[in-house]
């Protein structure tokens, strides 16, 4: 984060520049840039934000403007570039490093200009401080005075460093450089005698004269038209020396003579070739794809390369290993800075790693400037025209980069990072590429750097399991092999149990203070921390991958707040996002999130577990519009910050496919903590992706939520539960099983006087009889089912039922009764359940061929074909089809 005063006011992020909103907000944010750390009072701020006399609310608005700017600040993560508003009494401080200002660094350097004695430097420094300046001074603000007069004095400063400048470029012989710069500022400032004075001196030194000399006649004819007065003695005296042709004033000054060498000994020293590079890593193995794309990444002109991935994964061996390969490309040397983001100790300050920098490249100690702003500007003015690499490793943000980037387009910088540092990207056109973690014969080649090819390719197996239980994170593989290395006489296998179980393995991949534990906690303790929040709440979820609606479930905030949490996360190499919308961390960090998750606070779980039986009914109404909610909430439910919008069937089947499994952890963990009237019901939520997919292996699910159902002694639970559970025991072929349970439902769905659960149970009931060959009971049981869902006067209740009917009326070849039947559930049935209608066209179908109405069948299941491919439903689309091609053989 960084503020900017020279030009448009605006905070800028790495996501951009971020307006602070309108003029008034604007004007308070700048009244105090303008005195950061300094306590501004109150009458001193409306004088800023008003041109005339303040309102008498005005306190109010101001007060409105403040609480916006620190709700800004806060959002763009302020704090942790230690920038604070604050109240102190009736005043406002705003706290913050003042070197975050651009305004304060254009000052220091002009100061620091002002000092050098080599006209190179200072010429070096003021272009640097120039290039600031991106538009008038205070652009946004309100013209009040106070603001009008910090515009006023900045743009004194600049002119003045526009004719330094050019002075500058004088003493080194490049009048026409300095006449250039001139120009343009006196073009701006056709009254500013100073400039015009300048200019006319530069024009003449650059052999210019007769330019010169126009330029002072219009200079003067303005004096005269705009202010009625003569020019001053400096434009004046110049425009003498003019007439006067003075060889000083007039001449190109000439080239200094070369200056013969002496006589002998001693020959100058060659610049100094900096290596600052560690050594080398030992066995490092793979990485040929990725050390191609940083081939292709460092061949533009001077790029900055950016390396990025989640702690562990090598992204700092794989950088020097890099360097050292590539050592001819880079014959003026390399640098090296741990700028230790990710570490125990404290970042290294940006001067201090520039002053490194500059006495590797020969600077002598004395001649290092003060300020870490002079001394940047002159380690991009050292290394312009010179091939090196620089390496950055372990960075925290873009900020931290920035001032460390060399000059010239013949350098390469290889930034490492455990964040994606989009900023950079942004500002710097950094060139990512992203260090994944290693695949299994990359993995099991590292594993044999340390053991010997012997000892893994004697199991192979077993280095391929302990590859995928490392995550193929080199550290992990590398904490491994030491424990291996140390034990010469076990097994590789023997290693895989011990990492099999999830309790232990995070222990086991910590040596002393290396591991995987220690690198991720340095990551996590370098969040925001809202963000740290969010993923130690990850180590509650149920699944494997989570959307931001359970994220907020989870943490207890908005979906949007927690959607910006992920993204942070993934910035952070903690998550990944394979599937848009769908957030997932490795195996490793999901088990590092679950020991930091607070085991004694289950808030967070319940949160979850509502949050799934909310949407699931949402989902369940959009996949089946009509039908019977699958349960009622309990009483004491809570009803999450918000609850996604299904545009239709395949949005709500592609979530329950995505949260299939947080969903069964979900019943296991509301299981687990005796929630058993949640677990039944989470149990339940998927069951109409269950119908679609019937031989899914959906039996353990549903058995674990009869046994909650059971242990909540809630006989409407085990009615549902039981009816549901029985069909897919049934499609199972586990007919003996499925029977069991559906005898039992209906009586249940009796005894908790719910006539739509006990039709709905009969209808599975009998439809299973009817399938084992009963079809008597079959069908006395139909017909009561149809009575059942008549008295109830629920359509979806009572299409299931007569579908069913008229099923069995077609295995028994009653086809008009068939055709009766389905025509009445078609009057009964919604619009937009698509599926529904599909089955119900393709029992209208066969009706209609069995009683010789062929032309009639097949436009029905053709019909139904088409409907029920569009939805998803496979098994409808096959059996409508398999008739259609009955009908076109019996033709």
């Amino acid at each position: 984060m960084e503020f900017r005063l020279l030009g448009s006011v605006a905070v800028v992020t790495e996501g951009g520049d971020v307006a602070p909103g309108p003029a008034k907000r604007t004007s308070l944010l700048a009244a105090l840039l303008l005195r950061p750390n300094t306590a501004v009072n109150v009458t001193g701020l409306m004088d800023a934000l008003w041109e005339d006399e303040p309102p008498t609310h005005a306190k109010t608005v101001l007060q409105g403007h403040v609480s916006r700017l620190r709700s800004l600040l806060a959002a763009h993560g302020a704090e942790a570039y230690g920038v604070e508003l604050t109240t102190q009494g009736s005043a406002y401080l705003l706290r913050m490093p003042e070197s975050l200002v651009d305004a304060h660094r254009f000052e220091e350097l002009v100061a620091l200009a002002g000092a050098q004695r080599n006209a190179a430097d200072t010429v070096r420094m003021l272009r640097e401080a120039l290039s600031y300046w991106q538009g008038p001074a205070l652009t946004g603000t309100v013209p009040s005075g106070p603001l009008e007069a910090a515009a006023t004095a900045l743009e004194e400063l600049r002119l003045s460093s526009v004719e330094a400048l050019a002075e500058a470029y004088g003493t080194l012989g490049e009048h026409g450089r300095a006449a250039a710069v001139l120009r343009t500022e006196a073009v701006a400032h056709p009254l500013r005698e100073s400039l015009a004075a300048a200019l006319m001196g530069a024009l003449a030194r650059a052999g210019r004269r007769s330019d010169a000399l126009d330029w002072y006649h219009r200079t003067r004819r303005l004096l005269a038209e705009e202010l009625g007065v003569d020019p001053g003695a400096a434009l004046a005296g110049t425009y003498a020396e003019l007439l006067r042709d003075a060889g000083a004033v007039l001449v190109p000054a000439p080239a200094p003579a070369p200056v013969p060498p002496p006589a002998g000994p001693p020959v100058p020293e060659p610049a100094p070739v900096p290596e600052l590079l560690p050594r080398a890593p030992r066995g490092f193995t793979g990485r040929e794809t990725e050390a191609a794309q940083l081939d292709r990444a460092a061949g533009g002109d001077g790029p900055v390369c950016l390396v990025t991935g989640p702690a562990g994964v090598g992204k700092t061996a794989f950088a020097v290993d890099w360097a050292h390969r590539r050592r001819t490309a880079f014959p003026d040397g390399r640098l090296f800075a741990d700028l230790r983001g990710f570490s125990d100790t404290p970042a290294p300050e940006t001067g201090v790693v520039l002053r490194e920098f500059l006495l590797a490249l020969g600077v002598p100690q004395q001649r290092v400037p003060e300020t870490a702003v002079g001394r940047g500007a002159l380690f991009r003015s050292l290394t312009t025209g010179r091939r090196m690499l620089v390496v950055l490793d372990n960075a925290r943000s873009s900020e931290q980069v920035r001032p460390l980037l060399p000059g010239g387009d013949g350098c390469v910088t290889v930034v490492t990072s455990r964040d994606r540092l989009g900023g950079l990207i942004a500002s710097d056109a950094a060139r990512p590429v992203p260090l994944r973690q290693l695949p299994p014969p990359a993995a099991t080649a590292l594993l044999a750097t340390v053991l010997g090819e012997d000892r893994v390719t004697a199991e192979p197996e077993a280095a391929e399991r302990l590859a995928g239980l490392c995550d193929g994170l080199p550290l992990a593989l590398r904490v491994t092999a030491a424990r291996l290395a140390e034990r010469p006489g076990r097994s590789l296998d023997a290693m895989v149990g011990e990492l099999a179980c999830e309790q232990g393995r995070l222990a086991l991949l910590d040596v002393e203070d290396v591991g995987v534990s220690a690198a991720l906690r340095l990551t996590v303790q370098q969040l925001p921390e809202s963000a740290a929040r969010a993923f130690r709440s990850l180590g509650l979820h149920t699944g494997s991958d989570l959307d931001h609606f359970a994220a907020a479930a989870l943490t207890g905030t908005t979906p949007a707040r927690a959607a910006a949490d992920l993204e942070r996360l993934a910035a952070a190499h903690l998550l990944t996002e394979a599937v848009p919308g769908r957030w997932t961390p490795h195996d490793l960090v999901r088990l590092y999130a679950r020991g930091l998750a607070p085991q004694a606070d289950q808030e967070g779980l319940r949160r979850l577990l509502d949050h799934y039986l909310y949407t699931g009914l949402a989902a369940d109404a959009a996949a089946e519009p009509g039908s019977q909610p699958c349960y009622a909430l309990p009483a004491d439910a809570r009803r999450p910050a918000a609850i996604p919008e299904f545009e239709g069937r395949a949005a709500a089947l592609d979530w329950y496919v995505a949260e299939r499994p947080a969903l069964e952890g979900a019943v296991a963990a509301s299981a687990a903590l005796g929630l058993h009237d949640r677990a039944w019901r989470l149990a339940l939520v998927a069951w109409p992706l269950m119908l679609m997919r019937l031989q899914d292996g959906w039996t353990p699910l549903l058995e674990a939520g009869l046994a909650s159902a059971e242990a909540a002694g809630d006989p409407d639970a085990q009615s549902r539960t039981r009816a549901l559970l029985g069909w897919i025991l049934h499609e199972e072929g586990r007919d003996a099983e499925a029977l069991v349970h559906l005898e039992r439902a209906p009586g249940l769905a009796a005894l908790a006087g719910d006539a739509i659960s006990e039709a709905i149970a009969v209808v599975n009931h009998a439809a299973v009889l009817d399938a084992t060959g009963e079809y008597g009971r079959a069908r006395v049981l139909m017909a009561r089912a149809v009575g059942l869902a008549d008295r109830t006067g629920h359509p979806s209740t009572q299409v299931l039922a007569l579908q069913h009917l008229a099923g069995h009326c077609l295995r028994a070849g009653e086809y008009e009764e068939a055709l009766a039947h389905v025509l009445r559930a078609g009057e009964l049935v919604a619009p937009d359940a698509v599926v529904v209608q599909a089955q119900l066209r393709i029992v209208r179908g066969e009706a209609l061929a069995g009683i010789g109405r062929v032309e009639e069948a097949a436009h029905q299941l053709e019909r139904a074909a088409a409907d029920a491919e569009a939805a998803g439903f496979t098994e409808g689309s096959a059996r409508a089809a398999e008739h259609l091609a009955r009908l076109a053989a019996g033709r």
